[in-house]
């Protein structure tokens, strides 16, 4: 019971960490073990998808969890636009407001195709093919010629009049002719509006895309999303039947609890619980139903922008994980007595 994490009506009990992973009171073995690690600890998939994965963490310690976490949404690198040089903007949307928008756009590149940019370099070598991803903009809207007199859509009667992220044009520069012939720089969602604009309005620029990490600025974040729930416990301690197990049923979400030949209610799938305490309302549960959840089970669900696949991400916060560990141990402050 040391390793749930206990859900009562009014309050959550049983939440004191320990002073170190894997540490139980009630445990014979009070150290931890690679041994007993190796043994336990199972990553389980449950789906990937393009910009999608969710999978389990289970026998882990929750500031390692949470290390991935924090690692994935803050230190994993990726490409977007930081210096946009804007020649001409005689839309209604502010030079800067334009930029930032642009900044925003999440580019299917891969990082491990770019180097680190050297800010503190002269402007002219700043840029190199091996850092720095150009692309331009140069759009002008004008009156549809064929429009029918009649038509007040602004799609009929303009062209060019909506300004989208795919308008962005990737040029090669040096050695990325060769580099990105296969894959050539593009937005991942071509169809982020970034402007609009009417007849003799026009927009011309370029912008320099670097490796960044989300620490510095959201827009090089390889996620939009990247969280983890722990896994509900529901244990029944004493049958439930009849209408009363269609009603306990209803306390859950679908999919959750079942009930069987006997028409008793059972647990079907507790990872699909919310974990809503709505079952702790009736009073005719009590003492019957006792919720919580597992304390070294996590559910990860990762959400990549399009820059580059969910399990890439999860896979690059582990080696950075790793390298921090590596750098710490080699450390000459950490190894002082």
């Amino acid at each position: 019971m040391s390793n749930i994490v206990g859900i009562e009506h009014d309050r959550v009990t049983n939440t004191t960490s320990t002073d170190f992973p894997g540490f139980s009171a009630d445990s014979a073995n009070t150290e931890w073990s690679l041994d007993y690690f190796k043994e336990n600890f199972k990553l389980d998939i449950k789906y990937i998808t393009e910009r999608t994965a969710n999978f389990d963490l289970i026998g882990l310690d929750t500031s390692i969890a949470n290390a991935f976490r924090r690692i994935m949404i803050a230190e994993v690198p990726s490409v977007a636009a930081e210096y946009v040089y804007i020649f001409n903007n005689t839309s209604v949307i502010q030079d800067e407001v334009l930029a930032h928008r642009i900044g925003l756009v999440p580019l299917k590149v891969d990082p491990d195709q770019l180097t680190w940019i050297n800010k503190e370099a002269d402007e002219k070598d700043k840029f190199t093919d091996d850092n720095t991803i150009v692309l331009s903009l140069d759009i002008v809207c004008s009156k549809n010629p064929n429009a029918s007199p009649n038509s007040t859509n602004p799609d009929n009667l303009y062209r060019n009049h909506k300004v989208y992220a795919k308008n962005l044009k990737f040029e090669p520069q040096g050695r990325q002719v060769e580099l990105f012939a296969n894959n050539p720089v593009v937005p991942c969602d071509p169809n982020i509006l970034l402007a609009k604009l009417r007849p003799g309005q026009e927009i011309s620029l370029r912008v320099h895309c670097i490796l960044g990490i989300g620490a510095d600025h959201a827009k090089f974040s390889p996620v939009s999303t990247a969280s983890y729930r722990l896994l509900p416990v529901i244990d029944i301690l004493k049958p439930i039947v009849g209408k009363d197990a269609l009603e306990f049923q209803q306390c859950f979400p679908n999919g959750v609890i079942d009930i069987n030949e006997k028409g008793e209610a059972y647990v079907k799938d507790s990872r699909k619980d919310t974990v809503s305490r709505e079952v702790l309302r009736h009073e005719k549960f009590n003492g019957k139903v006792k919720l919580g959840r597992r304390r070294d089970h996590f559910i990860f669900n990762v959400e990549s922008t399009g820059a580059m696949p969910p399990e890439e991400i999860f896979f690059k916060s582990v080696r950075i994980l790793k390298n921090k560990a590596d750098y710490l141990r080699n450390c000459p402050i950490a190894n002082l007595n």
